[in-house]
């Protein structure tokens, strides 16, 4: 069962040696830039899973959320529509970027195991969206890179760029190399005009037991007008601060704030963290994602918009509060307080 392709493949040949090359590679895996334990020395296997297996009933929306109908026509300027979760396109220079696309109904290897996505986040299957120039995959947990979704949309989808090492995925799942362009830390690609820079985080990898065996990255995009940080997944670290002073500032940087906890608190950030990341980025604007259409965490739904909203209201940083759906651009951004219609 677990060479089934949805677990995808693991890196090898040349693929493997370059992995090997990273200067974060020691004892047979990745490593993160500071040391990341997977859970606190005073919090016991047990304890997490008890409070996993506890739940919380406020873990999911009293009703189902109401999505706003996207915008997908073509467009020279940039805008940007949130999907829920991680998954959102932009649209600019005439080019449509997809980044983490994950629409199936559950962020599991298998559709009837694991929660199901909120009530009304699934307002849009991969059939729906327009050709793509280019997806963009940050890493390669279930929740970002998604087998079911990329079977579908590689027939629509031009190029695929990701961190090293995932891309043996993808070519598992029928994805050319000729379509395909991985990046270490600190590597930059040119694609359509638009360019990418793979940069650090604070997170982890593996679609099965061994973790680690490819790299997990942000990202940072320059188009012709702007430069945004797409974050991916990340605990906080003095990474921001360096990839700020290095490639900033941003014209908005898209922040992982969800699926926090007290008893993995390095590979995830807290709201607070985020908005501060925020800020060490130096970024104009803060979108926050990772929440909004998956339960998997404890935390209450929708404790991750409450609590960057507070902090970032104490901090004066802006914060960008997009409806599912909703298509904004930089000079029109949404900060409507929609989920306490819920």
């Amino acid at each position: 069962m677990l060479q089934l392709p949805v677990f995808g493949r693991l890196p090898k040949g040349k693929r493997l040696e370059k992995l090997r090359q990273l200067p974060n590679y020691g004892r047979g895996a990745i490593e993160n830039l500071s040391p990341t334990p997977t859970k606190p020395e005073d919090v016991s296997w047990w304890q997490m899973l008890s409070k996993v297996i506890k739940g919380n009933a406020n873990g999911v929306p009293p009703r189902a959320i109401s999505p706003l109908v996207p915008d997908f026509s073509a467009s020279e300027s940039f805008k940007i529509t949130w999907f829920g979760h991680s998954s959102y396109l932009i649209q600019v220079d005439g080019l449509n970027l997809l980044v983490d696309p994950v629409f199936s109904a559950r962020t599991s290897p298998f559709q009837f195991i694991g929660t199901q996505n909120f009530p009304g986040t699934g307002f849009i299957k991969a059939e729906d969206l327009p050709p793509l120039d280019i997806v963009l995959i940050t890493h390669d947990h279930y929740d970002h890179l998604d087998y079911g979704t990329i079977l579908k949309l590689k027939d629509k989808t031009k190029h695929f760029i990701t961190s090293l090492g995932a891309g043996s995925h993808l070519e598992r799942w029928g994805i050319k190399p000729g379509q395909l362009t991985e990046l270490a830390w600190g590597e930059t690609a040119e694609l359509m005009g638009l360019r990418f820079t793979a940069a650090p985080a604070r997170h982890f990898t593996g679609r099965k037991f061994k973790r680690n065996q490819t790299l997990w990255s942000s990202f940072i995009l320059k188009t012709k007008t702007q430069q945004l940080y797409l974050g991916g997944d990340s605990g906080y670290d003095t990474h921001f601060k360096n990839i700020g002073q290095t490639y900033g500032p941003f014209d908005l940087a898209i922040l992982e704030c969800g699926q926090y906890n007290d008893m993995w608190p390095y590979i995830h950030m807290f709201p607070e963290e985020v908005v501060q990341a925020s800020i060490d980025l130096g970024a104009q604007c803060l979108l926050p994602v990772h929440w909004g259409k998956f339960k998997l965490a404890l935390h209450d739904w929708d404790d991750p918009i409450k609590r960057v909203k507070a902090k970032a209201d104490e901090l004066g940083v802006q914060l960008v509060t997009p409806q599912l759906g909703q298509t904004f651009n930089l000079q029109n951004k949404p900060q409507t307080a929609w989920w306490k219609e819920l």
